[in-house]
C-alpha cells in the first residue's frame, strides 16, 4: 500500500488556541472582549466622525477612515474566533472556513500595508510641497490610490491562500495557533512545502518592499524638511500630522517583518502565536487611539459632535 493510500484527507482543522489552562481562559476572554469592544468603538467611531464632519473630508482623513475600516475588518476576521475558543472551547473549524478566515485576514492586512504607504505619500506632499497639495492630492488621485490598495491587497490574499491550500493536509490536523494563519496551517502539510514557504517570504517581501519604496523616501524628505523649518509653529504642526502615522507604521511593520520574513521552524510557532496576538488583535485597537490622541483636528471634530448632541 502506498503512502498516499494511508493518508486521510483533512476536512476540518482543530485550532490549538492560546492556552489549555482553564484558569487563564476566562481572564483571557475578558481581555480579548475588552480589546475587541475598544477596537469596534474606536474604528467605527473614527469612520463615523470623518463622515459627519465636513472639515475631515480631505485625503488624509479619507485614508484614515479606510485604515479604520481595514483594522475593523481584519480584527473581526480573527478576534471572535479566539474568544469562542476561550469561552466555549470551540476549536474546530472547517476546511473552507479556515481558508476564508486566512483570505480575509491576509487581504485586509495587506490593504493596510498599501494604505500606510499611500498615507506616507500624502504626508510628503503636505509637508514638503504644501503649495501643490490641492492640485496633487486631488479626489481622483485619492480614489485611485485607494482602489490600488484594495486591489493589491486582495490579489496578495488570493496568492497566499491559494499557495497554502494547494498543499495536501493529513492527520494530525491540529493548527498550533488560535486562528488560521499561514505559518500555522502550512506547518501541517504532509507534502513538500519548501517552495510554498519561499512564495510566502518572497510575496510578503515584495509587498513590503513596494511600500517601503514610498514610505522611506517620503519620511526621509519629510524629516529633512521639518529640520529646516525655522518657525516653531510650523515645526510643531508638521510633527503633529506625521508622528501618529509614523508610530502606526513602526508598530505594523515591526510585527509583520517578525512574523512573515523569517525562516519557519517548529520552535518559532509559540513566539509566532504571541506576536500574532499583538498583530491581529492589539494593533487594530491602537491605531484609532494613536490618531485621535495626537491629532488636533480629530479631537476638535469629536468635541463638536459631543456638543451638538447635547
Amino acid at each position: 500500500m502506498s503512502l498516499m493510500e494511508n493518508r486521510t484527507e483533512v476536512t476540518e482543522f482543530i485550532l490549538l488556541g492560546l492556552t489549555n489552562d482553564p484558569h487563564l481562559q476566562v481572564p483571557l476572554f475578558i481581555t480579548f472582549l475588552f480589546i475587541y469592544v475598544i477596537t469596534l468603538l474606536g474604528n467605527l467611531g473614527m469612520i463615523l466622525l470623518i463622515l459627519l464632519d465636513s472639515r475631515l473630508h480631505t485625503p488624509m482623513y479619507i485614508f484614515l477612515g479606510n485604515l479604520s475600516l481595514v483594522d475593523f475588518c481584519y480584527s473581526s476576521a480573527v478576534t471572535p474566533t479566539a474568544m469562542a475558543e476561550l469561552l466555549l472551547g470551540e476549536k474546530v473549524i472547517s476546511y473552507n472556513a479556515c481558508a476564508a478566515q486566512m483570505f480575509f485576514f491576509v487581504a485586509f492586512a495587506s490593504v493596510e500595508n498599501y494604505l500606510l504607504s499611500s498615507m506616507a505619500y500624502d504626508r510628503y506632499i503636505a509637508v514638503c510641497k504644501p503649495l501643490y497639495y490641492t492640485t496633487t492630492m486631488t479626489q481622483s488621485v485619492c480614489v485611485c490610490l485607494l482602489i490600488v490598495s484594495y486591489l493589491f491587497g486582495f490579489v496578495n490574499a488570493s496568492i497566499h491562500t491559494g499557495n497554502t491550500f494547494i498543499l495536501s493536509f493529513c492527520m494530525p490536523n491540529v493548527v498550533h495557533h488560535f486562528f488560521c494563519d499561514i505559518p500555522g496551517v502550512m506547518a501541517l502539510s504532509c507534502t513538500h512545502k519548501h517552495i510554498n514557504e519561499l512564495v510566502v517570504i518572497y510575496v510578503s517581501s515584495l509587498g513590503i518592499f513596494i511600500a517601503f519604496l514610498i514610505i522611506i523616501p517620503s519620511y526621509t524628505l519629510i524629516f529633512i524638511t521639518i529640520l529646516k523649518m525655522q518657525s516653531g509653529k510650523g515645526y510643531r504642526k508638521a510633527m503633529s500630522t506625521c508622528s501618529s502615522h509614523f508610530t502606526a507604521i513602526f508598530i505594523f511593520y515591526g510585527t509583520v517583518i517578525y512574523m512573515y520574513l523569517q525562516p519557519r521552524s517548529s520552535d518559532s510557532l509559540d513566539s509566532d502565536k504571541i506576536a500574532s496576538v499583538f498583530y491581529s488583535v492589539v494593533i487594530p485597537m491602537l491605531n484609532p487611539i494613536v490618531y485621535s490622541l495626537r491629532n488636533k483636528e480629530v479631537k476638535s471634530a469629536f468635541r463638536k459632535i459631543i456638543l451638538s448632541a447635547k
